[in-house]
């Protein structure tokens, strides 16, 4: 229950009793915080709320408060955790809360006192309960009141974040459900989408936290403060470390070299000193937690007294689990105050450590962020070791939510005056990134949702397939996507305005002519270019031609010439006397039609007219050039003859290349003036900057595009789960689950089932593959087909069995076509294939002792636990599956009562699963 608190304002407290509900200070015989009345006050008019403060600031209280009016109307109350444990742990605080008989569990598993008045559950029980309501004579909603929606950001985990937006969506709207979550950033948003998808909601923001937080950090040279009085920033004593000059030595990496992190004993011991234990120490590896056990060496952290009292019970302990005593170094360890608290770890063992911290025996429990997830241990004080850390995608830095929710478990309300949270000096991080995550916000929650199999079957068994689109477009993430939708939108609609505006300048021309004019521009290009080429090839082979020629022509003879110095016109001249050149061919003086003298090679000479007759040349005196390319104007008698090469020039064709007088060359010729004769009469040649056009088309283009590909963004942020759905409602009509959009007795069967996958799961008890199994093989391949372990070192020294092996082996073929029809649909959903531990389940299930089990694998105790579970969890579906042989069933039931036993099974129950009844995991009747 939560502890006594600062008094609240008269007006607050008046404003949360006026409401028709019951008064608070029946419930609670302490003053409640301002954001606790008025919540309290938005469920007594009939509102949801969402609660959204930080951890230990009492938002628990609220769902309290729930309880107790709908005991007081002779209702009922879910309440919804996250993990099994949490659930576990609801169940003994209400249990003592709320009197043994007032209260029941539900879990994947077991079912005790379920018409309770109080039903503490995992939320995907809540959710299958909903799918299942429809089927049920005896509503299992009735009489209930509120749902308590515990720890609600984990809608922000990749695995089950989906549980929760389902559960939100299908929930009758007369039920308030009552959402608490820690801070986010964007709970504005969750209270809206709850609003639309549910009915009238409250959000409830509260920042101050009961018990305050001072912020350290602790580097080789002792502890210090971190941020500034008015924690905005870092303390003024606070040395941001930069790399030494020089650091880069030969022979060393060229990575700067970081400031000596401390011993964890160091840290420990600073602490100690500080009076600032117990304390959590978060570490993000399993190995070094235990390995921080161990480099604590002797160190003793509790009194005579504790001491004592923590070897009592540990001895009951062991009297009554001997298999789940962990090795001698943390049975010692804990003798000192000192544990490890991780998913490697037996459940039971961690209930151990749970107990003893919560009684302040354990000072030091060196854990992973998982503890951070709503377990009830508080401390004086957090540790955490490092700001980034390892994940399937490489190192990455600490969210903000991540590191706030670590930081959150520091500070025992009604028991410290003030929480600590200590970062530590790394080998990635110092000071400054430190100080950052101090002060950075939350994160916002995200959408998780991604439709399933058995969601697509529940969905399809109760609803048409129109209003089953209305429920799959309710999801959170499609309201997320619709806010920025508006932007996008809006983004659109500019680019249109663009676009239309464009059109209205350049929207009248015919594109297509316009086409079709630049494709003849580019022709005629390639046209000329090639006639180029020929007349280049002509030129080279003629030249020889013509310089042999040049040898013995005549003076008088007529001539064409090209010539830089003429301005490169073709120039019809005559010779009047050849010069001796440095080689062996002559030079050539020649008066020009423009009465021009010019000195120049045989190379300058493109046409020899040795079919026109010789024009008299003896009677002008030719003027004294003596380098080649050398000009001169010539004089009044000069002038005659000029006229008559002019003359000749007029009458023949004298301006023309005589390799351009080549077949080829003629025939190209003439294409490229007939092209450009085309070009001119095309219409578009008329239009106006045809440049200008172009640039506008091309942007036009470019627009519509950029428009195409946004829209295509949007439908697919609008729609990707619909169409997601359609994909599964598809595969599931291969597979024969649907006739039409009616759930078969094939299709009823998976949807009684809840696994990553159903339709591998049901494909595969439906095959006939393992009818004739007997139980212990029965469960190795329920484990293949049901668990992944994604661990580079895995090994088992328990081989599996033949039959069981053969088994898997036959629904092999089955998996290919699943995962081909998947593939085909750009469908991903994992069909789990891990033979390598189906030896180890099969001995377990044979009898073999745990602690031969866990000697003949490389797995933690807690991993064997998780994957006997799951196995469990399936097997226990099977009874209430209807395409399934009886000799399944017996089998399985068989499996079951063999590795359902302590430690996967707790020794000590008080949940006892009852025998018959309704499946757990559906909520439906075998």
């Amino acid at each position: 229950m939560t502890k006594a608190q600062p008094e609240p304002s008269t007006q607050a407290s008046d404003a949360a009793a006026s409401g028709s509900g019951l008064d608070p200070s029946q419930c609670f015989a302490f003053p409640l915080d301002d954001f606790q009345l008025e919540a309290i006050d938005a469920l007594n008019q009939g509102h949801s709320v969402v609660v959204s403060a930080p951890t230990g600031s009492g938002k628990t209280l609220v769902g309290e408060y729930a309880i107790y009016r709908a005991l007081a109307h002779g209702q009922k109350v879910f309440y919804t955790t996250p993990l099994k444990a949490l659930s576990n742990q609801k169940l003994r605080d209400f249990r003592e809360q709320f009197g043994d008989e007032n209260v029941g569990l539900l879990t994947g598993d077991l079912s005790v006192n379920r018409e309770a008045s109080i039903v503490v559950m995992t939320t995907e029980i809540f959710r299958n309960m909903l799918y299942a309501e429809a089927d049920e004579h005896d509503d299992p909603l009735a009489d209930v009141e509120a749902v308590v929606l515990d720890e609600c950001h984990y809608m922000n985990d990749s695995q089950r974040g989906t549980v929760w937006e389902e559960s939100i969506i299908h929930c009758p709207p007369p039920i308030q459900l009552v959402a608490l979550s820690a801070t986010v950033a964007n709970a504005g948003q969750l209270t809206d989408w709850i609003e639309k998808v549910h009915g009238p909601t409250t959000l409830i923001v509260s920042d101050h936290r009961p018990v305050p937080l001072q912020f350290s950090f602790c580097s080789a040279k002792g502890l210090h403060p971190l941020l500034n009085e008015a924690g905005t920033g870092l303390h003024p004593n606070c040395k941001v470390w930069r790399a030494p000059k020089g650091q880069k030595r030969k022979g060393r990496s060229n990575k700067p070299p970081q400031p000596e992190a401390p011993p964890i004993s160091f840290v420990v011991a600073q602490m100690a000193q500080r009076d600032m234990l117990p304390a959590i120490y978060f570490i993000f590896s399993r190995r070094n937690c235990d390995k921080s056990v161990r480099d604590l060496g002797a160190q003793c952290l509790v009194t005579q007294d504790e001491q004592a009292r923590i070897q009592a019970r540990f001895a009951a302990y062991s009297a009554a689990n001997p298999e789940a005593v962990r090795d001698g170094i943390h049975a010692d360890a804990l003798m000192r105050g000192i544990a490890a608290h991780h998913a490697g770890v037996l459940p039971a063992w961690k209930e151990l450590i749970e107990e003893l911290f919560q009684q302040g025996l354990v000072k030091v429990v060196f854990a992973t962020e998982t503890l951070a997830a709503g377990i009830n241990m508080p401390a004086r004080s957090t540790v955490i070791a490092s700001l980034s850390k390892r994940t399937e995608r490489g190192h990455r830095p600490l969210m903000g939510s991540e590191f706030l929710q670590m930081a959150g478990r520091a500070g025992r309300r009604g028991l410290d005056s003030q929480g600590y949270v200590v970062t530590v000096q790394s080998r990635f991080e110092g000071v400054r990134e430190a100080g950052q995550l101090a002060t950075s916000p939350a994160d916002p929650l995200v959408s998780q949702f991604t439709p399933s199999y058995g969601m697509v079957l529940n969905l399809l068994q109760r609803h048409s397939l129109e209003k089953a689109r209305e429920l799959v477009q309710r999801s959170f993430g499609r309201y997320l996507a619709g806010l920025d939708l508006v932007d996008d939108e809006e983004m659109l609609s500019q680019l249109r305005l663009q676009l239309s505006q464009l059109d209205g300048v350049a929207g009248d021309v015919p594109w297509e002519d316009f086409e079709d004019y630049e494709k003849e521009r580019g022709r005629l290009r390639e046209e000329r270019r090639l006639l180029r080429i020929l007349q280049q090839q002509a030129e080279e082979t003629l030249a020889n031609e013509l310089t042999q020629a040049l040898q013995f022509a005549s003076n008088g003879a007529l001539v064409s010439l090209k010539s830089a110095q003429l301005r490169g016109r073709v120039t019809p001249a005559v010779i009047v006397e050849k010069v001796n050149g440095p080689g062996q061919f002559p030079r050539l003086l020649c008066l020009t039609d423009d009465n021009v003298w010019i000195l120049l090679p045989c190379q300058g000479v493109v046409s020899l007219h040795a079919e026109l007759s010789c024009l008299q040349v003896d009677g002008v005196v030719p003027p004294m050039l003596q380098r080649s390319g050398e000009i001169r104007h010539g004089d009044q008698a000069s002038g005659q003859l000029a006229l008559a090469v002019a003359h000749m020039a007029r009458r023949h064709d004298m301006t023309t290349p005589q390799y351009d007088l080549a077949g080829e060359v003629l025939t190209q010729a003439r294409l490229v003036q007939q092209l450009e004769l085309d070009l001119e009469q095309h219409p578009a040649h008329r239009w106006g900057d045809r440049k200008q056009l172009k640039k506008h088309r091309r942007r036009m283009e470019e627009l519509e595009h950029e428009i195409a590909e946004r829209q295509r963004l949007l439908h697919h942020r609008s729609n990707r789960h619909w169409d997601m759905f359609l994909a599964l409602k598809d595969i599931l009509q291969q597979f024969g689950c649907l006739d039409d959009l009616d759930p078969t007795e094939v299709g009823r069967t998976v949807a009684a089932l809840r696994g990553d996958n159903e339709l591998w799961l049901g494909l595969a008890l439906m095959s006939g593959h393992l009818d004739e199994l007997d139980p212990p093989n029965l469960a190795a391949v329920f484990e293949a087909i049901s668990t992944e372990v994604n661990r580079p070192d895995l090994w088992s020294g328990f081989p599996p069995s033949g039959p069981a092996e053969e088994a898997l082996q036959d629904l092999s073929g089955l998996r290919r076509e699943l995962l081909r029809a998947q593939e085909r649909a750009s469908v991903v959903v994992p069909a789990w294939w891990e033979p390598e531990l189906m030896g180890l389940v099969e001995a377990w299930a044979k009898g073999t002792s745990w602690s031969d089990l866990i000697a003949n694998t490389s797995l933690d105790e807690g991993d064997v636990v998780r994957i006997m579970r799951r196995t469990v969890d399936l097997l226990a579906q099977v009874p209430y599956c209807e395409a399934i042989s009886e000799q399944l069933r017996s089998h399985a039931k068989q499996a079951l009562k063999a590795i359902n036993r302590f430690p996967v099974a707790e020794l000590e129950d008080p949940r006892a699963a009852v025998a018959g009844g309704l499946n757990p995991a559906t909520e439906r009747a075998a």
